[in-house]
């Protein structure tokens, strides 16, 4: 078991040194988007679709930290909730994708759809955090 957990943690020191690498690149290009856009005619004025690419990839962005920070966590210690830490980023990704949708283009049940995946993320996360809370208000004879 030692040579395990020290492949493992190996593993996710070689994704966590990865993925900042992506998450710099993506910042890098995010920034050349927005000077791009900001001095292409009519100079400091953006369009809808440049605005929505721009918040999109600020979405993305966040998600990768998130991410960073899930892989981080999560894999280099042991007592952290996996659960918890997955509905975030899952709820930060729907987020992105509520943000750069185009409902002109969707169904009212595709939309009904998305609603419904975003009311169980937050139910699921809501009990997750009362689950914590509880455990950690419990004493700790109970457990």
């Amino acid at each position: 078991m030692p040579v395990i957990k020290k492949f493992q943690k190996i593993i996710v020191m070689v994704l966590v040194s990865l993925m900042a690498v992506v998450l710099l690149l993506s910042t890098i290009e995010l920034a050349w988007i927005i000077i791009k856009d900001i001095i292409t005619p009519p100079v400091f004025l953006l369009e809808i679709d440049e605005l929505l690419e721009i918040f999109g990839l600020f979405m993305l962005v966040l998600i990768g930290i998130e991410l960073l920070d899930t892989i981080a966590k999560t894999y280099m210690s042991e007592s952290t909730d996996h659960a918890q830490i997955v509905m975030a980023v899952a709820i930060i990704a729907i987020s992105r994708k509520v943000i750069i949708l185009d409902v002109k283009d969707l169904s009212g049940l595709a939309l009904v759809g998305i609603a419904a995946i975003i009311l169980a993320l937050s139910i699921g996360y809501y009990l997750i955090k009362k689950k914590d809370a509880a455990v950690k208000d419990s004493p700790k004879d109970a457990l």
